[in-house]
């Protein structure tokens, strides 16, 4: 049921997004490639994930963390395909989300059963990505992304920030940005109703950024589509509260819970059992109930 567009009731809920990293260097220390057996250890987190509360699974087999070298697209489709094959097998009662920026890679993980793209890249890195979701009719989240390695400082107890990204206007120039991803989707054919909007948390921004960012929420939820936020375990909380990355829980979940009072329709995060009990405190608080 969850894997049915309509079951989303946009603005009346909050939905949550358990990520799955089949990579063996995610910056939240949760890569599955470092156990002896990434399928089964995916498919077993998977679970507990829907158990816990999480509608949407984010399958990624390329390292986002500022700094992550990149892999080439035999290697992402080696580490992402078996373990999205195996949750459809198990055909659990959630979303299967595929996490990439390479078309080839989304369009063989639509062919195994994903049901969702999440392109980091808003379609700016692979011309091809958007008549992919329009050729297969697949919900399509698109983020900000304004990553530069040469604004990238580095901490080895912190981990990686950027700094000096200028903008003009920090959040009409996400909302420009991701308005012009939009129009690429158009013009490929991808439906309005079938796409989801993301302001990047931690892609391009300072840590200031990033705060001013979430707090602002509702200013990129007013473009009239769906939102999903990702502050989860990042590098602009461990620097506000000094803490490393296994030990920001706290702080993800106040995150997490402004984004919601500020619109957010869908959080990516880590600690799905506790990200989902405080989706759904924020959501008893600040949204209508579903009758």
């Amino acid at each position: 049921m969850k894997r049915d567009w309509d079951y989303y009731q946009w603005g009346r809920q909050t939905y949550v997004m358990g990520i799955l990293n089949i990579t063996p260097d995610s910056f939240s220390g949760d890569g599955l490639l470092q156990t002896g057996n990434p399928v089964r250890s995916a498919l077993e987190r998977g679970r507990r994930y829907v158990k816990a509360g999480a509608h949407i699974l984010d399958v990624g087999g390329e390292s986002t963390r500022p700094g992550a070298s990149s892999i080439s697209e035999q290697e992402e489709l080696d580490r992402v395909i078996p373990v999205i094959q195996a949750l459809v097998a198990a055909d659990l009662d959630a979303v299967i989300s595929v996490d990439t920026y390479k078309a080839s890679v989304a369009e063989a993980a639509l062919a195994a059963g994903a049901n969702w793209i999440n392109d980091v890249w808003g379609l700016r890195a692979d011309e091809k990505m958007a008549s992919v979701a329009a050729r297969n009719h697949t919900p399509l989240i698109i983020m900000h992304n304004r990553s530069q390695p040469a604004n990238l400082e580095l901490q080895t107890r912190l981990g990686g920030r950027y700094i000096g990204i200028e903008y003009s206007n920090l959040i009409e120039d996400v909302k420009s940005e991701l308005m012009a991803s939009v129009a690429i989707a158009r013009q490929a054919g991808v439906a309005d109703d079938h796409l989801i909007l993301d302001p990047g948390i931690g892609f391009g921004k300072s840590v200031e950024q990033n705060l001013e960012l979430i707090n602002r929420l509702d200013e990129i939820c007013a473009l009239g589509f769906p939102v999903l936020l990702g502050p989860s375990r990042k590098s602009f909380i461990g620097y506000t509260l000094n803490l490393p990355y296994n030990q920001r829980v706290e702080g993800t979940a106040a995150s997490v819970a402004v984004g919601i009072t500020r619109g957010a329709d869908i959080i990516r995060v880590h600690d799905v059992r506790a990200m989902a009990r405080v989706a759904r405190m924020t959501d008893a608080i600040a949204r209508k109930p579903i009758s």
